[in-house]
């Protein structure tokens, strides 16, 4: 029979660094981080030097020690910045809002109600008759073109004023298309931006005023400058 031999584990010796050599890394080591932070700090002293030159911590600033002054500068400062995004921000969307209306400025063809109310003075300061081929423009887009008495100014100044359009609508009793050519001369309070709101006698010729709501496509004659 074969006989084994007993093995013998020989322990790992652990490597010792000797005092003198870990003192000497250590020491490295602290210098190191000292030669760091003494590099930092002349750099701290120079802005604070700076700072206290042009504002001595002594005084006061508008009644308020400087951290206090500070502070509530940077703080108004802020709120300035945001003032400005949000003012820049509220004009750019009535930029596009604007756009979007039916205003002289716009080419395109717009659909929307038609229907007709009683004449008399209208907000561009003149008197219509319900045989007058004239028509009323929605609040939102009279005032969008510019002056308005709901706005505090004069609404007989407003550049839609006498400005003309063309609406037309198909008559399926007469199997044609029918247009008239129709004045500005009032601001309608009820009106969707691409409604229109005639006399009596306009109306009639696009629809029976027994309608009463008929649907019309309209587009301005000529452009115009408003105030969008």
């Amino acid at each position: 029979m074969a006989t084994t031999e007993p093995t013998h584990i020989i322990p790992r010796k652990e490597i010792q660094i000797p005092e003198w050599e870990d003192a000497a890394v250590n020491k490295e080591n602290n210098a190191t981080d000292g030669n760091a932070q003494s590099a930092r700090a002349p750099a701290r002293a120079g802005l604070s030097s700076k700072l206290d030159a042009f504002m001595p911590p002594h005084r006061r600033y508008l009644g308020l020690g400087r951290k206090v002054f500070l502070i509530a500068l940077l703080a108004a400062i802020l709120a300035l910045l945001a003032l400005i995004i949000g003012l820049a921000a509220g004009l750019t969307a009535r930029s596009k809002h604007n756009q979007d209306l039916p205003l002289p400025s716009n080419a395109q063809t717009f659909t929307g109600d038609l229907t007709y109310y009683g004449t008399g003075l209208g907000a561009c300061g003149e008197t219509s008759g319900d045989s007058d081929d004239i028509v009323s423009i929605s609040h939102i887009v009279f005032d969008a073109a510019g002056s308005s008495s709901s706005q505090g100014g004069n609404s007989n100044n407003n550049p839609l004023c006498n400005q003309m359009l063309r609406a037309s609508r198909y008559d399926a009793d007469v199997g044609a298309e029918r247009s008239v050519d129709l004045k500005v001369v009032d601001r309608c309070t009820g009106c969707s931006p691409d409604d229109l709101d005639t006399s009596l006698g306009a109306f009639e010729k696009l629809a029976p005023s027994a309608s009463g709501r008929v649907d019309v496509t309209w587009a301005w004659l000529q452009p115009v400058s408003t105030s969008s």
